[in-house]
């Protein structure tokens, strides 16, 4: 079951088009159901929820209950008692649920992930990410997205998630809000933000404005640093392995490209 067929449910729609399946919207004409409370659930095992932010949970929680496993469109924010919630009905049921964070799955991420598993860096004093794209005039037309924070829950959430598939918690300690604007929407479509540990620097920024897709990602740490740039769907991902070299001098360098 596929409901909500905005931006992101229409690409959802075409990776299960080989499966039996119905759809949810109740604007879009050639959906199947204009509401979710009207399909008998009895007829799937699984969905995909991808409706605006204020919907989300009592979609999803409704689908769970009705032993539905479900993969919901990220940030999905929920304070810790709706999230226990979820989290208790999910186990009572023997269901999943799913936030979709797909960079995590990038493979120079989860190599960049083992090499600090491995101590490749040491201490690592800094980490830096950028990730932008140029969606503000497609998220100024939309009825919902150009509204509250903006290019922070939509972009930052995927960066904050690749800090928290890093390192834990603690060691990232919490973020607030440095910098932000919004240069040509209502919402912010610009914006920093940092953690607050005093012995890890966590440097994130976010834009709707940047006219080519770009990642960056960028770690400095005792032994060495880390740097990639951009991710494989956009036409090829760059990993540098930096070795430091005692006292000073040029590192070692090893560089690394997926397509």
């Amino acid at each position: 079951l596929l409901v909500g067929l905005g931006i992101q449910g229409l690409k959802r729609l075409n990776t299960i088009t080989k499966y039996s399946f119905k759809s949810v919207d109740p604007i879009r004409k050639n959906s199947d159901y204009k509401s979710v409370y009207d399909v008998n659930l009895k007829d799937f095992k699984c969905a995909i929820v991808c409706t605006p932010e204020k919907e989300k949970f009592k979609i999803v929680k409704y689908l769970l209950s009705n032993k539905i496993n479900v993969m919901v469109e990220k940030p999905l924010i929920l304070n810790d008692r709706f999230l226990n919630q979820l989290k208790s009905i999910c186990k009572k049921n023997n269901v999943i649920m799913y936030v979709c964070y797909n960079h995590r799955f990038e493979p120079f991420i989860i190599q960049i992930k083992n090499l600090i598993k491995k101590n490749f860096l040491g201490k690592i004093y800094s980490v830096k990410m950028f990730y932008g794209n140029g969606t503000a005039s497609q998220v100024k037309k939309s009825s919902w997205k150009d509204k509250k924070n903006g290019v922070i829950d939509d972009l930052l959430s995927h960066l904050i998630d690749i800090c928290e598939m890093m390192f834990n918690k603690k060691k990232i300690g919490k973020f607030k809000i440095n910098k932000k604007f919004r240069f040509e929407n209502k919402s912010p479509d610009y914006a920093q933000i940092i953690n607050n540990n005093k012995n890890l620097l966590i440097f994130l920024e976010a834009t709707y404005l940047m006219w080519k897709n770009t990642f960056v990602l960028e770690l400095i740490g005792k032994k060495g640093s880390i740097h990639m740039k951009n991710f494989c769907k956009w036409g090829g991902s760059e990993l540098v392995i930096r070795k430091r070299i005692y006292p000073h001098g040029l590192p070692k360098e090893k560089k690394f490209f997926i397509k």
